[in-house]
């Protein structure tokens, strides 16, 4: 049986383990999951994932969530180039420590770039202070920064001479904000030198395929129904407020 994987490219996790299964020529069932229709709260999604978040993974009777653990999975399943996860002690705590660190950081302040210039304003119509704007964009530069000089300095690569999943994860996440309008690659050299390197190494063809959506995403916008966030809206109001 074919591995079921559960996606909504809008979102970066689903993207990085889109890309992934891709470039290494997994063999996989594409199972559309859209979260703006909120399909991820359906009866069916939930007997895959009671975490209701993609990406999620079946293979049988084994599910799986969580975009890091699924790749790791696949890596293992179908023997992927070592590259990805290396066994190099160092190199893979190279890897683990940019994985730990992204989620309260890149993740956190691209997805909230995001959802402050596109989502709030422009579908729930509620206009965000510029105080905010101002803060989410200089958390977002501190990351950026932080990308550069901490996690990148002279290297290729997060992790060294070689892509990594830490490379996927970050590329991913990085584009989110792209998405929103803002450049983030302006007066970044290293940064852009870094996202050319990745891109080419998995190819422009995927990896347009990968962010289209996202790099369509505010006229994608103009024609969703606002309702169909309203039961999200105090929710996403907590979390960005």
């Amino acid at each position: 049986m074919v591995v079921e994987l559960y996606l909504d490219l809008f979102s970066q996790p689903c993207r990085s383990v889109f890309i992934f299964a891709k470039k290494n020529n997994i063999p996989f069932e594409f199972k559309k999951i859209s979260l703006m229709a909120g399909e991820h709260f359906g009866d069916e999604f939930g007997k895959i994932s009671m975490i209701r978040k993609v990406p999620a993974l079946r293979d049988g009777d084994f599910c799986l969530a969580e975009s890091i653990a699924i790749m790791l999975y696949l890596a293992e399943k179908f023997q992927t180039p070592e590259f990805w996860y290396p066994a190099d002690l160092q190199l893979r705590a190279r890897v683990n420590e940019y994985l730990s660190w992204q989620h309260t950081a890149i993740r956190m302040h691209g997805s909230k770039m995001f959802w402050i210039r596109v989502m709030i304003p422009k579908i729930m119509g509620i206009e965000v202070p510029k105080e905010k704007l101002d803060g989410a964009l200089e958390d977002l530069n501190t990351s950026l920064s932080l990308m550069e000089e901490k996690f990148l300095q002279d290297r290729p690569f997060i992790a060294g001479e070689q892509i990594t999943l830490a490379d996927l994860v970050a590329i991913v996440e990085i584009m989110q904000p792209v998405g929103a309008g803002l450049d983030v690659f302006d007066g970044r050299p290293k940064l852009s030198a870094w996202r050319d390197r990745v891109q080419a190494f998995i190819g422009q063809e995927l990896f347009d395929e990968a962010h289209q959506g996202i790099l369509g995403a505010q006229e994608v916008m103009k024609q969703v129904d606002p309702s169909k966030l309203e039961s999200f809206k105090p929710r996403i109001l907590r979390l960005f407020f």
